[in-house]
């Protein structure tokens, strides 16, 4: 039985998406975070947390671009051209995003509240565009053949834009936890009382998106409620609610590294519920990774290049958040 490069692809995309919605949604999750705080130096502490590794965290992003465009063609073709719009809008908000962190720190007194707004508005729209690609990909596509033959405005439905308001809720909870662990004293105690509201909020809005899936697509409810599935599932949910209260617990504590870690563990257990979802499907409802998948010459070609650039990656990743490790203070700063 030979090797199946569809799943190693297919395992390879799950990876680098997840890294990137942890890695970046953090950082987009401070700038989500700063209409929440008018404090001019607590501001810069919370930018100084990510300036020596934020650009670095979009390199997942362009990986699982890629490997997708390459390894799926079928489904980059149709993904692209469904979700053309909120995809551009995602990339001028990470273009605003990316110019604001830079600008904010050059910038005069005078023009320092346009950049912080030009920060927390390419955050929110960077997210909230994710978020509704998540949906669309949940509610799925029209394909005729092998082109997409839906609405160009697909997206723009209840379910979508929830799932958008879901994942800007799930970034600042991310932000906040990751500034709970980066820094101290006010700021630290800030965050910390913020990390309760909003761990309820993003509860709240998975227990929705849980009963809302299965309700709008018979297949989805076939695969998480029949026997022996459910058994199998049951404790995705048990472990939502168990992380949803550490991390209340360690916030209200003022814990430094539990809330952190937790919503780590409650954003996998989420980007699992949705990989069950729509398995083995990459475009649902019906065409799977093997029948979207490029020829087996083609995905072990790319294989090689992979097998050499993803260590690499990691290596630097790693090395860069141990060198930039510890708290940060507010006469010491990265920039």
């Amino acid at each position: 039985m030979g090797i199946d490069l569809s799943i190693i692809w297919f395992t390879i995309i799950v990876f680098a998406t997840l890294m990137y919605i942890v890695m970046d949604g953090f950082d987009l999750g401070i700038g989500i975070l700063f209409p929440f705080n008018k404090d001019a130096t607590e501001r810069d502490m919370m930018v100084n947390t990510v300036a020596p590794v934020w650009d670095g965290n979009e390199t997942w992003l362009v990986l699982g671009g890629a490997a997708l465009y390459g390894a799926f063609p079928l489904a980059y073709a149709v993904i692209v051209d469904a979700l053309s719009i909120p995809l551009t809008l995602m990339l001028i908000g990470l273009i605003f995003r990316g110019v604001a962190f830079e600008f904010r720190f050059k910038a005069t007194p005078e023009h320092r509240p346009f950049w912080d707004k030009a920060f927390i508005g390419g955050s929110i729209v960077a997210a909230f565009s994710q978020g509704v690609s998540v949906g669309t990909v949940l509610n799925g596509f029209e394909v005729t053949g092998r082109a997409y033959s839906g609405s160009t405005l697909s997206w723009l439905a209840p379910f979508p834009l929830f799932c958008g308001v879901g994942l800007v809720v799930a970034y600042a909870l991310l932000g906040c936890t990751w500034l709970i662990m980066k820094t101290e004293g006010g700021l630290h105690r800030k965050m910390s009382d913020l990390a309760i509201p909003l761990t309820l909020a993003l509860l709240a809005i998975i227990a929705i998106v849980s009963i809302w899936t299965p309700l709008s697509h018979h297949d989805i409810a076939q695969r998480w409620f029949t026997a022996p599935n459910i058994f199998w599932f049951l404790p995705v949910p048990l472990l939502v609610l168990a992380c949803s209260w550490g991390i209340v617990r360690a916030a209200y504590n003022h814990a430094s590294y539990g809330p952190f870690l937790l919503t780590l563990a409650l954003v996998f257990l989420g980007f699992s519920g949705l990989g069950i979802s729509i398995w083995p499907n990459i475009i649902p409802p019906s065409i799977s990774i093997w029948q979207a998948a490029s020829p087996p010459q083609s995905q072990g070609f790319m294989l090689v290049g992979g097998l050499l650039i993803i260590p690499v990656i990691l290596a630097y990743t790693c090395w860069s958040y141990y060198v930039f490790r510890g708290k940060i203070k507010p006469d010491e700063g990265y920039h």
